[in-house]
């Protein structure tokens, strides 16, 4: 009988670690960063929606924006999947278009379903939002002024059948052009759906640099490991999700939206919305 009883509050324990940990009720998570403008300025960050499902015409995720009442939304690639359908994006995109700037640079997904659904989603966003194609543009509230940069995952310097220039060019040499788009701006926001190139990102200097890509790692353990495993980065990424900050800008890098389209379940992570406040 002890054993039995023994067993049976061990794996309520179990249950009671691994049950939270699948919680993948949507988070919105607040960053401050000093950008020494006139006034604040509100950013609402959306990465990695891979089309997932937020209630119906995606009013879940659209509240929680509105609740924040952001002066811009940004979207940080892969808002699009490259196998699920793509009403869930459509429909966010036609339910937030309407009532606040909106910025957009592709992610690899995007790239990842081929030219003819590349196109035809390009085509929905650029009669939609202000789609970043290796620019920026100037966002403008109250006295403030700040620059949004955009440059184009690298999957588009690298995928054969999708030539966004005619030939194949460097990433670098993309985004050294979009630096110089941005050239004389007091404060200047870089949309990269890749956090892993950050050294690069910093030696054009941006002050903001905002990404996606890592899903936080799939995997975390709260106050241990932040993150077990992401794209390009491997096992611990180094920027899986969070803050961080740099002597000569500050990265923030998304845990993304993306649920049940992931190969893996999320653990301990959250999909979230991130609301950054330029102050």
């Amino acid at each position: 009988m002890r054993k039995w009883h023994g067993l049976f509050l061990f794996a309520i324990l179990i249950a009671c670690l691994i049950v939270p940990g699948l919680d993948v009720r949507l988070n919105v998570v607040r960053y401050a960063v000093d950008a020494g403008l006139p006034n604040a300025v509100r950013l609402a960050l959306v990465t990695d929606l891979h089309s997932c499902a937020y209630g119906e015409g995606q009013r879940e995720l659209i509240d929680a924006i509105d609740a924040e009442a952001p002066d811009a939304i940004l979207l940080c690639g892969d808002i699009y999947d490259d196998d699920a359908p793509d009403d869930n994006t459509n429909a966010f995109i036609l339910g937030v278009c309407e009532r606040y700037p909106v910025y957009y640079v592709t992610g690899n997904h995007e790239y990842r379903r081929g030219t003819p659904r590349f196109k035809e989603a390009m085509a929905f966003v650029k009669e939609h939002v202000t789609r970043l194609n290796d620019s920026a543009a100037q966002l403008t509230v109250g006295a403030a002024a700040v620059t949004i940069a955009g440059v184009n995952d690298p999957a588009a310097y690298t995928t054969k059948e999708i030539k966004l220039d005619g030939a194949l060019v460097t990433y670098e040499e993309k985004l050294a052009h979009v630096a110089q788009a941005a050239e004389g701006s007091a404060f200047t926001v870089l949309l990269a759906h890749r956090p892993e190139h950050i050294d690069l990102y910093r030696k054009y200097g941006f002050d903001l640099i905002l990404s996606g890509h890592t899903h936080g790692g799939q995997w975390r353990i709260p106050g241990l490991v932040n993150g077990l495993f992401a794209p390009n980065q491997g096992l611990f990424p180094a920027y899986a999700g969070g803050l961080y900050a740099f002597d000569d800008a500050t990265l923030i890098v998304s845990r993304g939206l993306a649920r049940e389209t992931t190969r893996l379940p999320r653990f301990y992570n959250r999909p979230e919305l991130v609301i950054v406040d330029l102050k």
